[in-house]
């Protein structure tokens, strides 16, 4: 299987409200980046858009590492959340509904042909990827708000 490093991040002008979304998807040499925004939205959904964008550019299956800065996604498999919320029919502990469940579903629909691994890593440091990922996904509110705005 080949092995691929996925960087995501996600970002919010106010919480809610507009996002953005960076990716940054390295498979040996190659480095691709993918954005995007939301007009009205929240950080954690924008978080989990990055990967699933990121995960749906992968067109066969692979060994992936997924770096992420978000705990809201990265505890959901780090610590087992998933598979909970699923065997208690997408409701948490607390018997609530589960937060954003359009885009876990999914999420959990584009991981499935993958071996992946998922990797914590804090967010504005020294990792250059994940400050890419972060530009981008800001790149996109500011871009999008100076459109709007006109």
């Amino acid at each position: 299987m080949k092995k691929i490093e996925l960087y995501t991040d996600g970002a919010c002008s106010n919480n809610p409200g507009r996002g953005g979304y960076g990716v940054v998807l390295i498979y040996g040499d190659y480095i691709k980046k993918f954005s995007g925004f939301e007009n009205n939205t929240t950080n954690n959904r924008m978080e989990l858009m990055a990967v699933i964008v990121g995960l749906s550019k992968v067109k066969e299956p692979c060994n992936i590492t997924i770096y992420t800065d978000s705990a809201y996604v990265s505890n959901a498999f780090l610590n087992n959340w998933i598979t909970n919320w699923k065997k208690n029919n997408w409701k948490t502990a607390d018997k609530k509904e589960v937060k954003n469940i359009d885009l876990w579903m999914k999420l959990v629909d584009y991981l499935q042909p993958h071996k992946v691994k998922w990797v914590k890593v804090k967010g504005h440091s020294d990792n250059i990827y994940n400050n890419m990922c972060d530009e981008l996904a800001r790149k996109e509110i500011e871009k999008n708000t100076k459109k709007q705005d006109k």
